[in-house]
């Protein structure tokens, strides 16, 4: 007996290819408003002008709408009625705040993270950290950027604590812009990479104890490297 050969019916394969192309769109809409808030091309507390985006983006309004209700749950804009989105402004108070419990979850999460990560793991965290290298080698400041938060985002996931990585991705999160413009002296700058190099050695060498005080020593610098650009 032949094997038939099953098709999917013409209007579900078109169903299909459609939530997919709105899911991407989605994505990268949301993706590209971010960076542009990140880079300060939108700044802080200022309106975001629906009709200039989309034309901007070449996009309709509601894929643009959905994206700013993702980045309102980021804590990236306000949705403020009468006014529509507004990109969100942070205190001093809130960007310290912040830090300081960053500091206690990154703190927490280095012994842990040690004793879970296998061997793929770190490798894979020390490939990241030199692509991250070569971005700071040619100033390509946002993929730099954007690597260095991928690293961190890794390090807490291998604690294994879904709580923790809940908060700390919340917060990180939140923290974005004024992280990305924290860095922008040379020296500054240079200093963080120095930073990330003995993080990656400390959890080469499995060493918790260490990884946590250069996770916590890194963002006590990032906060005296932010907090005059608040």
């Amino acid at each position: 007996m032949s094997a038939e050969l099953i098709t999917l019916p013409e209007a579900e394969t078109s169903s299909e290819a459609v939530r997919i192309e709105r899911a991407s769109l989605h994505n990268v809409v949301v993706t590209r408003i971010r960076d542009m808030i990140i880079e300060g091309f939108i700044p802080v507390g200022a309106r975001i002008h629906e009709g200039q985006l989309c034309q901007q983006l070449g996009i309709s309004r509601t894929p643009l709408r959905e994206a700013l209700k993702v980045l309102a749950s980021e804590g990236l804009v306000e949705l403020v009625p009468s006014r529509g989105a507004v990109v969100r402004r942070l205190t001093r108070k809130d960007a310290h705040d912040m830090m300081k419990v960053l500091a206690h979850l990154e703190e927490m999460a280095g012994p842990l993270t040690c004793q879970n990560a296998s061997d793929e793991d770190i490798r894979e965290i020390r490939r990241l950290h030199d692509e991250m290298l070569r971005f700071y080698a040619a100033r390509d400041r946002l993929q730099y950027f954007k690597l260095n938060q991928r690293i961190h985002s890794m390090l807490i996931a291998l604690t294994g604590n879904d709580s923790l990585c809940l908060v700390h991705d919340i917060l990180q999160t939140r923290m974005k812009r004024i992280r990305f413009i924290g860095d922008k002296k040379e020296e500054s700058w240079a200093a963080a990479v120095t930073d990330h190099e003995e993080m990656v050695q400390a959890l080469e060498a499995r060493d918790g104890a260490r990884l946590s005080a250069a996770m916590v020593d890194h963002l006590l610098g990032s906060w005296e490297r932010i907090k005059g650009a608040i």
